[in-house]
């Protein structure tokens, strides 16, 4: 069975309270910052807005699901989501009781991103999770939370987790749950998304690499035997529109290189959306042309110009996207 994917390309925007550079001083975030942040994308006509998670991280990161709380007061109308949230940091029946209220809280509204994480041993250190466990804890924590989310008393018996006859309520605006896109790069992350989930969320690939994962997820999805109405193909893209690749080159390599504590060049240059409005929406064609349907841009850049850098992709990148892509 082929992959019930999306017409047309979707954009989001992942930020609201970030620094893109370590704070000199305390960092205090603003609720007048976030609001800015949150109307302004609502105003601009994305169709949503989301929010990554570490809990040890080079920057400063506030929690996923508080941010997206305020986020959805400030806009009725924006889809909000975690992209991603590193979910065997946590104990999947505190998750679901949070994420079900944060269902309820926004209407509906709300996209559950979950990844295992591993690129930062800090954040496993401080949790006190193997992170050779990473990828069963997932796993067995979507199994988990499904069961709670289901309205009905549940138990479950596995291997990091355990309860009986428990009933949380209330349940969520869905039934069974927000839909879950999952992320992640390896075959047992393509694996899983095909069998668990509704929608998959990759970042720091190519768009060939982008084609090639979708195909070992059809693959996947067919042997599993499910069938969804619908599978969002996702991608999470650094992007910096500036007057010329160069520039925006550079301005990308200070920034990631400063999140990721590592030269971020070499993986700019090959995964990064940058240059001039037309660089990009050809970049954005390119991975349509690929299989996304749902592009979570990451703007990069300095933390003082993020609503002009907003503005200015709205103004200058949706118009090409609007006629290059049907």
């Amino acid at each position: 069975m082929t992959l019930p994917l999306a017409e047309g390309l979707t954009l989001g925007v992942q930020t609201i309270h970030r620094r893109t550079e370590p704070s000199a001083e305390r960092w205090t975030p603003s609720l007048e910052d976030g609001r800015d942040v949150v109307e302004l994308v609502d105003r601009l006509g994305f169709d949503s807005i989301w929010v990554g998670d570490h809990l040890a991280f080079s920057i400063p990161l506030l929690d996923p699901v508080v941010q997206l709380s305020q986020a959805a007061v400030f806009s009725s109308r924006l889809k909000i989501g975690t992209a991603v949230f590193l979910q065997p940091l946590r104990h999947p029946g505190p998750t679901a009781k949070q994420i079900a209220t944060l269902d309820l809280l926004s209407n509906g509204r709300f996209i559950f991103g979950l990844g295992v994480g591993g690129e930062f041993e800090s954040d496993f250190s401080v949790a006190g999770v193997p992170i050779a466990e990473r990828g069963s804890r997932l796993s067995e924590s979507i199994e988990v939370m499904r069961k709670l989310w289901s309205g009905q008393r549940v138990s479950h018996s596995g291997r990091h987790f355990q309860f009986e006859d428990i009933l949380m309520e209330p349940s969520p605006v869905r039934h069974g749950g927000p839909p879950i896109w999952l992320g992640g790069r390896s075959d047992a992350a393509l694996r899983r998304a095909a069998q668990m989930a509704d929608g998959w969320m990759s970042y720091v690939v190519t768009p060939d690499m982008y084609r090639e994962s979708l195909d070992k997820i059809q693959v996947e999805y067919d042997r599993s035997g499910r069938a969804i109405e619908q599978f969002v193909s996702a991608h999470l893209l650094f992007t910096r529109l500036d007057k010329d690749y160069e520039t925006a080159l550079n301005v990308a390599v200070k920034s990631l290189s400063v999140r990721y504590n590592m030269d971020f060049r070499r993986a700019a240059e090959r995964y990064c959306a940058l240059g001039t409005a037309e660089q990009i929406a050809q970049t954005l064609q390119t991975f349509y042309k690929a299989g996304v349907r749902y592009v979570i841009l990451d703007l990069v850049g300095p933390y003082e110009e993020r609503l002009d850098h907003l503005t200015a992709f709205a103004d200058e990148v949706l118009p090409l996207i609007g006629e290059m892509i049907p």
